[in-house]
């Protein structure tokens, strides 16, 4: 019978990428260790692996890809050649490209060939002349193949499939003879079946409620048994049968209560059982998210030319497959902000007397019922006077409100759609559509939260504070004018109970102290406009201190219910614009239950306090004024149509000497300047601008052909705010940069 090679295909591929995973993370590890000779022959063993599979499934153009790679780790494990940055490199893109394959097999593909360059370039790497020495390429080939794409290094997307041993954790050592085995099941109906789990969970906090209130009737019953059978003690005994009726049914009703409440005890370890099971089966360990992200560290880091110790911790710890998926970019974003302007140059890091190499620390841990990750490094931290420069710059407050607000509010407009304080705008970073996103997938959409340490000079942490499954959210439940309302519990900081005489009054504000620390204090009910049921007020006040980034926000409620484990559910479409409301949740009674967002909390809180401190963008309605310097009038009026489109003002010259002539008489928002031009190019007019006082913090983008780093670095000297190449111009790279800098 004929060997049926698809069936097997899936299986192929599966086991293959596992071995390009660890075939990219032990060369990782290789590069510190480049002597360890346990690691070269578990890659070679990869690469041999994949070789013999795919040679059994007939794909030529993977196995040939694989021999190269494995003569190569062959040759180093021999200490014929030595690791260094060429032969490395080449070995990187080998598992590029076996992952590209890998990714056209699945699609259907099975007749690809390898890419010839790049085998050449393996092959050339086996055999350089001597250990010391880097391979040699003819003077043909001098120029560095151009690799195949590279897959965005995150995690990869779910697929439609997934397999799920019984516990997801690290499987323990099996005994020898004994099998494990594996189900193949469809991810959509795991999430089925996590979802069904969900609200067996809700349904069953419902019922002990109902049974607590049963409870109650029956209480209530035996009372007045006890009030009638004593009123009609000394009657007639013509009621004594009545009144032993009413017993009988009360004791009967005591029984079913009991049992109930019995049988609520055991359903309890049951549902709870059935809940860990059930979320186990689809946590999956944050490695998962962390290990590829190793290798994009070491890319961004080569291209910037910044050597970075990136150390990661805490890969075992378990989340929500769900909530890895999500958290991806957020990751990619915020160490993407860290490599580019949070580790300082070489040179900055020698004059300010740290370490050569900057670090990146990424790590998870347990918080709390709550899984937090950290991402710091000891770069130079968020300077908070460069933060109020950049949004007085982009007019998002005038400076009496900036020099009015906190360290932590100030702190927190980073998170502002739009909003950068890097000094330069360049395609790795620094546009300002990092932060703001990171905060809507965190806060918004997982129910997570985010807060910042930093110190300038000394580095920048932020902590990820998430639950640990999508399917039932930790809620806090409070009481507030007779409503009922859930806070979600990875924003409560504590919940305490002060003297009102404690309560402080600062110029117009509430306030606690709270262990050194003064926290704003504000009426749940007056940031619901909801009518309090009473005006009395108890001596001591019951206050629930919740945080958004570095801010706190202490709420004062009538009571606290208590902690539940629900279900949310979004608000439909035609209730999206509720920005005090992320969610709902079913309370007793088949009640609507809101769930409130804490960053709009603290944002009311903060103009209940201040109704002046208001956006000048909300105060302000005028069109900001844009001069494009470019000698090319077709370049010039593609970027003027651009901005008209996008209502801004737009006025055009033709060379620097007729822009800087515009600039005496009239005060620009924003300078857009080309290089390369006649009488005075786009460096020099940048310069002359950044003398004259009135230009000095006016934005400047230069837009030109001109790519090269040291290019860069001079439009950093003489004072750009964004650098775009032109081969990289495109609609929306142009509006997100000048939004960036003015709005």
């Amino acid at each position: 019978m004929a060997f049926d090679h698809s069936k097997f295909l899936a299986r192929f591929v599966e086991e293959a990428r596992e071995h390009c995973s660890r075939i990219s993370e032990g060369l990782l590890n290789l590069e510190n260790s480049p002597g360890d000779a346990e690691m070269l022959n578990g890659l070679f063993r990869s690469a041999h692996t994949i070789k013999g599979s795919s040679r059994m499934m007939k794909l030529a153009g993977v196995t040939e890809l694989a021999h190269k790679m494995e003569d190569v780790l062959d040759a180093l494990r021999g200490g014929k050649i030595s690791l260094n940055a060429q032969v490395s490199d080449a070995l990187f893109r080998g598992v590029d490209a076996l992952t590209a394959m890998l990714e056209r097999i699945t699609a259907g593909d099975t007749s690809m060939q390898a890419p010839g360059e790049l085998c050449e370039e393996l092959a050339l790497a086996a055999t350089a002349p001597s250990a010391g020495d880097a391979p040699s390429l003819p003077a043909e080939q001098s120029t560095p193949v151009e690799p195949p794409p590279r897959l965005t290094p995150l995690p990869p997307p779910a697929e439609p499939a997934i397999a799920t041993p019984v516990e997801s954790a690290p499987l323990p050592v099996t005994p020898k003879g004994q099998k494990i085995d594996y189900l193949r099941i469809n991810a959509a109906k795991l999430d089925e079946l996590i979802r069904l789990m969900g609200e067996i969970v809700s349904e069953h906090v419902r019922f002990r409620r109902h049974i607590v209130s049963l409870a109650e009737i029956e209480r209530a019953t035996a009372r007045h048994l006890k009030t009638v059978a004593g009123h009609l003690h000394g009657a007639d005994n013509e009621h004594e049968p009545l009144i032993e009726a009413g017993r009988a049914l009360q004791l009967s009703l005591r029984q079913s209560v009991r049992a109930m409440h019995d049988a609520s005890l055991l359903q309890d370890h049951l549902v709870g059982d059935l809940q860990e099971t059930s979320l186990r089966m689809r946590m999956q360990p944050l490695s998962t998210v962390f290990d590829p992200l190793r290798r994009t560290v070491r890319d961004l880091a080569h291209e910037q030319g910044k050597d970075v110790d990136f150390v990661v911790e805490g890969g075992d710890t378990e989340l929500d497959r769900k909530i890895i998926d999500r958290i991806g970019d957020s990751l990619m974003h915020m160490i993407r902000n860290s490599l580019d302007h949070g580790l300082e140059s070489a040179e900055e890091r020698i004059a300010a007397g740290k370490p050569l190499k900057g670090t990146i620390h990424l790590s998870a841990f347990y918080d709390s019922g709550c899984v937090t990750i950290s991402l710091s490094d000891d770069g130079k931290g968020l300077s908070i006077d460069r933060i109020r420069e950049k949004a007085l710059a982009k007019r998002l407050y005038d400076a009496d409100t900036l020099a009015g607000m906190s360290r932590a509010e100030v702190t927190d407009l980073i998170f502002m759609p739009g909003f950068s304080t890097s000094p330069l705008i360049t395609d790795i970073s620094g546009r300002g559509v990092g932060m703001d996103v990171v905060r809507k997938s965190v806060v918004d959409e997982l129910k997570g939260a985010i807060v910042i340490e930093t110190r300038e000079g000394a580095g920048t942490t932020f902590l990820l504070r998430l639950p640990l499954n999508l399917a039932v959210f930790p809620l806090f439940l409070v009481a507030i004018g007779g409503k009922t309302c859930a806070l979600p519990a990875t924003s409560l900081v504590e919940m305490l109970s002060v003297p009102r005489s404690g309560i402080i009054e600062i110029v117009n504000k509430r306030a606690i102290r709270l262990r050194e620390q003064i926290i704003p204090v504000e009426d749940l009910s007056a940031l619901l406009r909801l009518a309090k049921e009473t005006d009395a007020e108890t001596a001591e006040a019951l206050i629930v201190i919740i945080r958004d980034g570095e801010e706190k926000l202490g709420l004062m409620v009538d009571e606290i219910i208590g902690r539940e484990e629900m279900v949310v559910k979004p608000l439909p479409p035609h209730l999206k614009n509720l920005r005090m409301v992320s969610g709902v949740t079913i309370g007793a009674r088949d009640s609507i239950i809101n769930v409130l967002h804490v960053p709009e909390l603290i944002r009311q809180a903060r103009e209940i306090a201040d109704p002046v401190r208001l956006p000048l963008s909300a105060r302000e309605d005028h069109a900001a004024t844009v001069l494009v310097v470019d000698d090319s009038i077709n370049t010039r009026e593609i970027e003027k149509s651009i901005l008209e489109a996008y209502g801004y003002a737009v006025v055009t010259a033709e060379d620097g000497e007729d822009a800087f002539g515009k600039t005496r008489k009239t005060l620009f928002d924003l300078v857009i300047t080309d290089v390369e031009m006649p009488r005075l190019d786009g460096f020099s007019l940048t310069e002359r601008l950044r003398a004259d006082e009135r230009y000095r913090a006016v934005p400047i983008v230069i837009v030109t052909s001109r790519e090269k780093e040291e290019d860069k670095k001079r439009g950093i000297l003489v004072g750009a705010n964004a650098y775009i190449v032109k081969g990289a111009f495109d609609q929306s790279n142009l509006i997100e940069t000048v939004r960036a800098l003015i709005g």
